[in-house]
């Protein structure tokens, strides 16, 4: 799966994401991740909204979309009031099914870069607290935990723990296509 390509998702996108991460949902459920992520829980309204003030980016294949994940520019619910000096990272998911182990690190490297294009420092994500491996996967892949958030409003109306992560970003050779 070296044929990746990233772009920003349009409109008639959304119905794949909601699609994919209902799956991702599924998949999690499937290994006891409870808690997480639930099936039906987010719809189209949710990532139009997201694009208006972030982006919905795409991962694609050569069979169509096998991942994707949100980049704000801010996330006071979990970070409080912050300077521009981030990029916030949520909802990293793939199509588990159709993609080789190491896409959703290739994703999160990409998102990466996003955020280091725009002239910011610090990519910065929060991740369930009682999720140890979601938890191990970030810390691996070089983010520290900085805090927690206790608390934290969630789409569906509940509210959540989370442990907060960030990483520096600065340029790298590491190519990733974007179009």
């Amino acid at each position: 799966m070296n044929d990746l390509r990233f772009r920003l998702a349009s409109e008639t996108d959304l119905p794949s994401v909601v699609r994919l991460r209902d799956a991702a949902a599924r998949w999690m459920a499937a290994r006891g991740v409870t808690g997480q992520w639930q099936p039906g829980e987010l719809g189209v309204e949710h990532f139009r909204k997201v694009s208006e003030s972030g982006e919905v980016w795409l991962a694609e294949g050569a069979d169509g979309v096998v991942g994707a994940w949100e980049l704000w520019w801010e996330d006071e619910d979990a970070w409080g009031p912050q300077s521009s000096a981030a990029g916030y990272v949520h909802r990293l998911m793939v199509a588990h099914a159709d993609v080789p182990p190491g896409t959703g690190r290739r994703l999160l490297r990409a998102a990466e870069r996003r955020v280091a294009d725009t002239g910011r420092g610090l990519v910065r994500l929060d991740c369930l607290a009682g999720n140890e491996r979601l938890n191990a996967y970030y810390l691996d892949a070089g983010y520290r935990a900085v805090g927690s958030k206790e608390g934290k409003p969630q789409p569906d109306g509940s509210v959540k723990s989370f442990t907060l992560l960030e990483k520096g970003v600065r340029d790298d050779d590491e190519a990733v296509s974007f179009r």
